[in-house]
């Protein structure tokens, strides 16, 4: 191709030449005079076959500032409700991969509301959040409500309430009737929305909602901080359209890390002191006021509900596995009575929801479970809810996914176990001498042991783990990733029982219980509850020996006692490491055994614990990173280490 525009452009200067020898004919052009553009000032494009309406308007909000507004109208459409999404990810970059004349192909697989779309007459409504895209304002990462963090009179709630009375007010199609919905963060923004709702908001969606950043979700987990969100600070706030994206010179993410050194190192190196949240992040390392004030489960817990709403969760969500299930929590111990709240367990990775759900990497799930979800359970709540016309609503107040068995249940409440005549009872389940696990308490003073080494930390997936670009669907899959191999290393202790002679149920959170020493001052303890396949399985021969994770999280070691006190280990010293798992609603399968991993990295998803104790290990540096040898006990009475296990008590009930 370019051989040939050199060709062509030698053959433009010969022919200039020919023609500036010879005499202006009259009438020519003077050669001075520019060619008229071929751009209009304005185009209009021809939409009138279009089966939508689409409007772009900046709406105001209360101090003034605009939020750029993408709203589409089925053709026709009269007296509809409209679903509203307030997200950072750009309200118009969500729909113009799919420029169409028709609706269903416009929002595709990127809306989880398509089928209330499409099919039932709902007029979406996106919205770029305050300082992102086109909005106009400030960003502020997961903006805090108007209180101790944020002093200024707007916040999502704000926002919310203004862009809903904007809207019931000036789309005339409407039924001024509004639901909201979203994603991961804008599921967040969801829930924000009830804090102060507007009185035209009649539903809310909430779907794998970042609810607490320390505890459990995005950031950190209880105190161990996800290397990732470094990325993300940067390609979120280094620009107001995220134009800018991390780079790297490694393949290997575990390269990469190691590499860098702490946290704080690999911040600097990517000029992360520029960016206004990762440096708050790296200032309150500990579970102090900062992260409290802002966490949603406790705001919105403690002050109840007035929206109908769904929450909904993923069951091996990667980033936001911790918050939905907390604010139910919260919301039932708050307001036991609380009305119209509906939880939804599904067998997903983060907001998969939205796309096929038969699966996740090797596990496969008998249909598709999204699909049964966005059909059965979302649109139906949406309708009863926002509809004038309102069906009756079958939604049960619980739908859960019920993984090993692969079927939906309608539950009461949760953890319920069955929708009837059962009950759950939390049984332990003993780490055992020579790696057996049972529900019989061991003897004697033994312990296990094996040295943690942070210059060869423990990878959370086989090497190379590469998670963006082509590695995406590996980010997304790593929660049922075969454990097999950390089960080989010798800095990961495995504990198992014999194969099962019948069913075991488990609904509800394991709590880890271990009973540990270090010859350091801190470290992490990782402990993963394991469903191990048969050593064949016939139909799918490769699933032979699989170990399946069903619930797995980790605890940075000074936070024992207190998520905001941290304190030294003291070394040699027998402590107790307790803590919450997230919650499952599995069934152990006859000939399957039940495994527990502990080791103490979990690499490059979590940064590494130097093993001795400073004051802040986002600056830790190399001469702070030692060896240390870790004993788990396996004894009886106060050197007894087990999994507290929510067990149902009697067989199933109808499912589905």
């Amino acid at each position: 191709m370019f051989s040939t525009i050199r060709r062509l452009g030698a053959f433009l200067l010969f022919a200039v030449s020919l023609t500036s020898a010879q005499p202006a004919l009259a009438g020519a052009q003077s050669p001075n005079a520019g060619l008229p553009s071929e751009t209009p000032e304005t185009f209009t494009p021809h939409v009138d076959t279009f089966d939508y309406v689409e409007r772009e308007v900046m709406i105001p909000m209360r101090d003034g500032v605009k939020l750029k507004t993408v709203i589409l109208i089925p053709r026709g459409a009269h007296a509809a409700p409209i679903l509203l999404t307030r997200t950072p990810y750009g309200a118009t970059e969500r729909i113009e991969k799919g420029a169409s004349a028709h609706l269903g192909a416009l929002i595709d697989s990127t809306d989880v509301a398509d089928d209330a779309v499409v099919n039932g007459g709902y007029i979406r409504v996106l919205q770029d959040i305050r300082g992102k895209h086109d909005s106009e304002g400030d960003y502020v990462m997961n903006r805090p409500l108007h209180g101790p963090l944020n002093s200024t009179p707007v916040d999502h709630s704000t926002d919310t309430y203004d862009t809903i009375d904007w809207l019931v007010k000036n789309v005339a199609e409407s039924n001024g009737k509004v639901g909201i919905l979203g994603i991961s963060y804008d599921g967040f923004t969801s829930l924000m929305a009830l804090a102060h709702p507007h009185p035209a908001l009649r539903a809310a969606v909430p779907i794998n909602s970042m609810v607490d950043g320390w505890m459990g979700d995005d950031w950190f987990h209880k105190g161990a901080f996800r290397l990732d969100s470094l990325v993300y600070f940067h390609d979120q706030e280094a620009t107001r359209k995220s134009d800018i994206h991390w780079w790297t010179d490694h393949y290997d993410d575990y390269d990469s890390w190691l590499a860098a050194g702490s946290a704080g190192d690999m911040a600097k190196l990517h000029g992360l002191d520029q960016v206004g949240f990762s440096v708050k992040v790296m200032s309150h390392p500990a579970y102090d006021s900062f992260w409290q004030d802002q966490a949603l489960d406790k705001i919105l817990g403690e002050q109840g509900l007035t929206v109908p709403t769904m929450l909904v969760h993923s069951l091996w969500d990667q980033e936001d596995i911790y918050g939905n299930i907390a604010l139910y929590k919260s919301l039932k111990a708050h307001h036991p009575d609380q009305a119209n709240l509906y939880l939804v367990l599904g067998p997903w990775f983060h907001h998969q929801e939205r796309l096929e759900g038969d699966r996740i990497g090797d596990i496969k799930w008998g249909s598709d479970t999204a699909a049964y979800f966005r059909l059965h359970v979302l649109r139906p709540f949406l309708d009863h809810f926002l509809k004038d016309e309102a069906p009756p609503l079958s939604v049960a107040p619980v739908t859960a996914f019920e993984s090993g068995t692969n079927r939906w249940e309608d539950l009461p409440t949760w953890p319920a176990g069955c929708s009837s005549e059962c009950s759950i009872a939390r049984e332990k389940l003993y780490l055992q001498p020579g790696g057996g696990l049972g529900f019989t308490a061991p003897g004697g003073t033994g312990y296990e042991t094996y040295v943690s080494d942070p210059a060869k930390p423990v990878p959370y997936l086989p090497r190379p783990i590469h998670i963006e670009d082509e590695g995406e669907s590996t980010w997304q899959s790593w929660l049922v990733s075969d454990q097999r191999d950390a089960a080989a290393r010798t800095d990961v202790l495995t504990f198992t029982t014999p194969p099962l002679e019948a069913p075991l149920k488990m609904s509800g959170e394991p709590i880890a219980n271990l009973v540990a020493s270090t010859t350091g001052t801190d470290g992490d303890f990782v402990v993963k509850v394991i469903d191990v396949y048969p050593d064949e399985v016939g139909r799918d021969p490769k699933m032979g020996g699989y170990q399946l994770m069903i619930s797995a999280d980790i605890l940075r070691g000074r936070y024992r006692d207190s998520f905001s006190d941290p304190k030294p280990i003291p070394a040699g010293k027998t402590q107790v490491f307790r803590f919450a798992l997230p919650t499952a609603n599995h069934v152990f399968l006859p000939g399957h055994r039940v495994m527990v991993q502990v080791q103490s990295s979990w690499f490059p998803l979590y940064d590494r614990n130097p093993q001795s104790y400073v004051p802040n290990i986002f600056f830790a540096k190399p001469a702070d990173y030692q060896k240390a040898t870790i004993k788990v006990f396996d004894g009886a009475g106060p050197l007894a280490s087990f999994v507290d296990i929510p067990l149902v008590k009697v067989a199933p009930g109808p499912a589905r």
